[in-house]
Formats: C-alpha cells, structure tokens, sequence
C-alpha cells in the first residue's frame, strides 16, 4: 500500500514450502494450517483495509498493475483451495466404500 505501483512486489517461491511439509503426519499439517489461517487473518485485520482501499494499485513482477482487492480477493480463492485440498482428501478415505455411488461423487475424481 506504501509503495503503490512504483515498485513490484517482492518475489515469491510459490513451492519453497515444500520441504518444510515432506514427511510431516496430516494431523500438524492441518493443525499448523489453521493456526497460520488465524495469524494471517488477524495480520489482515490490524491493516485496517477498507473499501476506498480496494482499487489502490500495485506492481506484480508477471501480471503488471494489479489491485488490492484483486490481491484480496485472490488470498480468499487460495485459502480456499486449501480448504478444497483437504475436503478432498478426507473423502478418498471413502472411495472404495461409497461402492456404486462413486458415479455421483465428484470429489473422488
């Protein structure tokens, strides 16, 4: 917000955690997520962003002049996906079970 479209943002290795993730059991890793989930939304909140603060632009290094509220907006369908990842996998542990209504079951694909 301070440096507006005057500077791109700072680079991001979108797989460097990776590592930090191999070999941990799926109870920390979820455990690890909502406690993170907690922090970043509180980190959110004390910006106190509001609405007039959606449109102000930024400089990302691939897309160009982008917008808060896209950045926003984007964080939102991440922690989602996040969310879908492991929806996602706790329903295989009923792919065999489901037996012939794995058809109807599209989370199983």
């Amino acid at each position: 917000m301070e440096s507006g479209s005057r500077r791109a943002f700072e680079p991001f290795d979108r797989f460097g955690f990776a590592p930090l993730i191999a070999g941990q059991p799926p109870e920390k890793l979820l455990d690890e997520f909502a406690q993170l989930r907690r922090a970043s939304l509180q980190a959110l909140r004390d910006l106190g962003i509001e609405e007039q603060h959606l449109g102000l632009a930024g400089l990302h290094p691939e897309f160009g002049a982008v917008t808060l509220g896209n950045l926003l907006a984007t964080w939102a369908v991440h922690d989602l996906a996040h969310i879908a990842q492991v929806a996602k996998t706790m329903a295989s542990e009923f792919r065999d079970a489901v037996g012939p209504w794995r058809a109807y079951t599209s989370i199983l694909d």
